[in-house]
């Protein structure tokens, strides 16, 4: 009844850059406060921990599964048109470019999401290695990267439908979905309490989870209101960055929707959250070589970004939170590209200097 009232006063454009812009903000926010973070989990759990980083990503993770497959079972939410299910789907863009995100990740010292909620914090680093991010991604979407992306897709591809759901592939449904997630939920809460992680750390990764439920449940509803066709979506970062960027560059006016108030809402949410916590300084690049590093990196995940149909937010947990095939092939993909990644370049050089200091290196 209200958000029809809002479409109706202000358009659907409006309600939804609005909508972005406050579930971003809360992304922001709770994502800074709860230090979600996929690279540095996989970095804990590649010498052999459970521990706090790895909790909160998996307490996000399992949030947003569960919270997404509650409003699916409960008849609130209807994700059969979003882009992840059914349109036709690249396994072979899931595998080569989740592996490439991943690699990029850890050169880059974190993911899509976690440069720019870094970025808003005083990280020049972040910033620039962001900026790189995206103009690589929207070279690999629309520009002279293209055809290679076009080209990697093509190799294996799956039908969009039934074909792109895990649930529907093992004849279940919702309810399916969401005991997964509730199990993991659980289990990441014991693993939070085992690894000391403080209530409210742990309560922002499962907002960061929330966050993503409540983007697919806002543009569903502005979908059902509307008269105009209105995409199924919830959080992702590469495409909308660099959609919001080439905007900003090309048009004096950027054209109204989610994603647009998305991205600017994260940052925001984010600087409020480190000024409240003290937490906001300058930081720059250390030297020469570190700086090639993280350009590198970013430059791999906005190739392997485009390529994978997300970043680790936009494929790992909003496109696994709707069980789409894709997606949970993608993430396998960054977690393999990354562990190897970190075990080549950065533990095997640790090794070699002072063992004791693998650990602490992450």
């Amino acid at each position: 009844m209200y958000l029809e009232s809002f479409i109706d006063l202000a358009g659907d454009a409006v309600v939804l850059a609005a909508g972005g812009l406050l579930i971003g903000m809360l992304f922001g926010a709770f994502a800074l406060a709860s230090k979600f973070c996929l690279r540095s989990a996989v970095i804990e759990f590649s010498h052999g921990l459970l521990g706090s980083k790895f909790s909160i990503w998996l307490l996000t993770f399992s949030a947003a599964v569960a919270g997404t497959n509650a409003l699916i079972a409960s008849g609130l939410l209807d994700v059969s048109s979003a882009r992840q299910l059914a349109a036709r789907g690249s396994l072979s863009g899931s595998l080569i470019g989740g592996v490439l995100f991943g690699a990029g990740m850890i050169l880059a010292r974190g993911c899509a999401s976690r440069l720019l909620v870094l970025s808003a914090t005083g990280n020049l680093r972040a910033l620039i290695s962001g900026l790189v991010l995206t103009i690589v991604g929207q070279a690999s979407l629309r520009g002279f990267l293209s055809p290679v992306r076009e080209a990697l897709s093509e190799l294996w591809t799956v039908q969009g439908g039934p074909s792109r759901s895990l649930l529907a592939i093992v004849d279940a449904g919702a309810v399916l979905g969401l005991f997964l997630g509730m199990l993991g939920l659980g289990g990441a809460l014991w693993l939070a309490r085992r690894a000391r992680v403080g209530v409210f750390a742990g309560a922002s990764a499962v907002g960061v989870g929330l966050a993503v439920a409540a983007g697919w449940l806002l543009t569903f509803r502005v979908s059902q209101a509307s008269f105009n066709l209105v995409q199924v979506k919830s959080i992702s970062f590469i495409g909308p960055s660099a959609d919001t960027l080439m905007g900003l560059i090309n048009s004096p006016s950027l054209q109204l929707g989610f994603d647009v108030g998305l991205v600017p809402g994260v940052f925001a949410g984010s600087l409020f959250a480190a000024l409240l916590a003290g937490e906001w300084k300058m930081q720059g690049f250390q030297d020469g070589p570190s700086m090639s590093r993280y350009l590198f990196g970013a430059a791999l995940m906005g190739f392997g970004g485009m390529l994978a149909g997300g970043c680790a937010v936009g494929a790992g947990v909003t496109g696994g939170a709707i069980f789409a095939l894709t997606s949970w092939v993608a993430l396998a993909a960054m977690w393999a590209g990354a562990l190897l990644t970190n075990y080549l370049v950065d533990e095997r050089s640790v090794r070699s200097t002072n063992p004791r200091e693998i650990v602490s290196a992450s």
